[in-house]
């Protein structure tokens, strides 16, 4: 769907009348971008003397980085695919029989796809962590800039999966979701913030 468009064409979606590609899609792919940025770290590692003692993490962390980042293109269509029959369901007149019952799953599908979005930044900055400790210096501003990325990748996906348990009418459900965020953002949002500092206050 949106995979070969261009950064020009896919920014002119974002900036058009449509609601597709938006805020979810746009966090997955800002989430490659920033996990991308730790793999480049890893290319520039691998042969080098002296990293020689760490070159197998590195291959293990450029595996991990490689998959993290075509999960997360996948996102781009996968979030435009699950809002299309929620953007639908929307205009189903209020009292048609079944209307909540069907906005009700179209919510948690809409919301199902955020927070694997949200998941895959976590694991992302971990492993952005790991390149910034083990990978070549030269290259650590990258793995500062992508883990910038990533927590806002991170915030973005979070705001998208809340949009949506805000309207549920199973609050129970809403709620394991949002305590479920909740309880990650501030823990990776302070590892973000960490390797970017420890780059940065360097300078």
């Amino acid at each position: 769907m949106f995979e070969e468009t261009t950064i020009r064409e896919f920014t002119e979606l974002i900036a058009s009348p449509s609601s597709i590609p938006g805020g979810g899609g746009a966090s997955a792919l800002v989430g490659a971008i920033g996990i991308a940025l730790g793999d480049m770290v890893g290319e520039h590692t691998l042969g080098k003397k002296k990293y020689a003692d760490v070159e197998e993490d590195i291959r293990v962390l450029m595996d991990k980085a490689q998959e993290l980042r075509e999960k997360l293109v996948d996102c781009v269509d996968k979030d435009a695919i699950a809002f299309e029959p929620l953007s639908k369901a929307y205009r189903i007149p209020k009292d048609e029989p079944g209307r909540d019952e069907t906005l009700e799953k179209c919510l948690r599908d809409a919301a199902e796809v955020p927070m694997e979005i949200f998941n895959l930044t976590l694991e992302a900055l971990e492993v952005v962590k790991d390149f910034s400790e083990k990978g070549s210096r030269l290259m650590i501003s990258d793995a500062a800039t992508g883990a910038l990325q990533l927590k806002a990748a991170m915030y973005g996906a979070a705001v998208n999966v809340k949009v949506n348990t805000n309207l549920m009418k199973d609050r129970e459900y809403a709620g394991k979701l949002d305590s479920y965020i909740d309880a990650k953002i501030q823990k990776y949002s302070d590892l973000a913030d960490e390797i970017f500092a420890d780059y940065y206050n360097t300078l």
